[in-house]
């Protein structure tokens, strides 16, 4: 494994992803999408947000799934 460090949004996805699972912990879920508030959740919006960054590092056009 390489030593590369990190950058900020690789950081940032980091801090979310451990929000997520704190969450996921505290509700008792496996997943986001068993939860009442899967649509319209602020947190997994973020989440989803720090994903697309962390793969695009912040630019911005076409990015397909």
């Amino acid at each position: 494994m390489h030593n590369k460090q990190k950058d900020k949004f690789e950081l940032h996805l980091d801090e979310m992803i451990k929000k997520i699972q704190e969450c996921q912990i505290n509700k008792a879920h496996k997943s986001c999408s068993v939860c009442e508030h899967y649509f319209g959740c602020e947190l997994r919006d973020e989440y989803v947000k720090a994903v697309y960054n962390s793969m695009s590092k912040g630019d911005t056009g076409g990015f397909e799934f």
